[in-house]
């Protein structure tokens, strides 16, 4: 009874939120790049208020926690390089230079402040995000099995707030998705399978907590890393080449409200 309710926990949560991310599908391609700023403040506002602050109230050191996000950030930058050494090379450019589409891509950018729907960055900041994602989904669903180890209502009640701050960071990511380059269902597909992460985290919870549950902060860290790599190194230059005031207003009120969305869920949770 007590694996059965952890996994509807697990999969019932990443059925909600991508769904939530579904939801998004009718934005036409340039809102989608305005709502990129609201990503951007999602991610960040899951990162210095739900994410890393679970870290570090873990008991691990404080120093290796941080430590882990630093080289993190590392990390995601040698993979992209790679990601983008590979595509080049697949493109039979020039070492060194970026593929051709990407260069027109940018001039795009720079000439209407949008992309023209193939991603400006090859979809590297999406299999970043990704990546990240799985990480922070099978902790989450490692949390679910403890608590519900632990108590069941205790595990209904973490459940109900991992869904609750997962929704909105979910819809962030979908739009990151779809700016990088993935289409529609590419990118519903990727993102669903994404939110798996957490069926095997509860499971690997279930069976082997003690073992496991020294790595999740850890895992919480890295996966804290990969949402500021992308949401510092590949989403807020491209919101930088729009310098029209309205523009650079409109990014401002999207970027706060991703912010605000994941603070009055953080808020929320913690007086619930």
């Amino acid at each position: 009874m007590t694996l059965f309710a952890i996994m509807v926990a697990c999969v019932g949560g990443g059925v909600l939120s991508v769904v939530a991310a579904a939801l998004t599908l009718g934005l036409r391609a340039t809102w989608v790049n305005k709502f990129v700023a609201f990503a951007v403040g999602a991610l960040l506002g899951a990162v210095f208020l739900e994410v890393l602050p679970h870290a570090l109230e873990s008991g691990k050191p404080s120093e290796r926690i941080l430590s882990v996000v630093l080289g993190g950030v590392v990390l995601f930058f040698v993979l992209e390089k790679i990601v983008i050494w590979r595509h080049s090379h697949d493109h039979g450019a020039v070492p060194g230079t970026p593929p051709a589409h990407e260069t027109s891509n940018a001039r795009a950018l720079d000439a209407h402040g949008a992309h023209d729907g193939h991603g400006h960055d090859g979809g590297r900041s999406g299999w970043m995000i990704l990546i990240g994602d799985t990480f922070h989904n099978f902790c989450d669903g490692v949390v679910i099995a403890a608590a519900f180890l632990a108590d069941f209502n205790l595990g209904v009640v973490t459940s109900v707030a991992i869904v609750a701050h997962e929704v909105p960071q979910e819809v962030g990511d979908f739009l990151v998705l779809l700016h990088s380059g993935f289409g529609k269902k590419q990118a519903l597909l990727f993102n669903m399978a994404s939110s798996l992460g957490s069926v095997a985290g509860g499971l690997i919870g279930y069976w082997a907590l003690a073992a496991v549950e020294h790595w999740v902060p850890y895992a919480l860290a890295l996966a804290a890393s990969s949402m500021i790599y992308v949401a510092v190194a590949d989403l807020i230059p491209g919101l930088q080449r729009r310098v029209r005031p309205a523009e650079t207003l409109l990014q401002l009120v999207l970027l706060g409200l991703g912010i605000g969305v994941i603070a009055l869920v953080h808020r929320w949770l913690s007086h619930g």
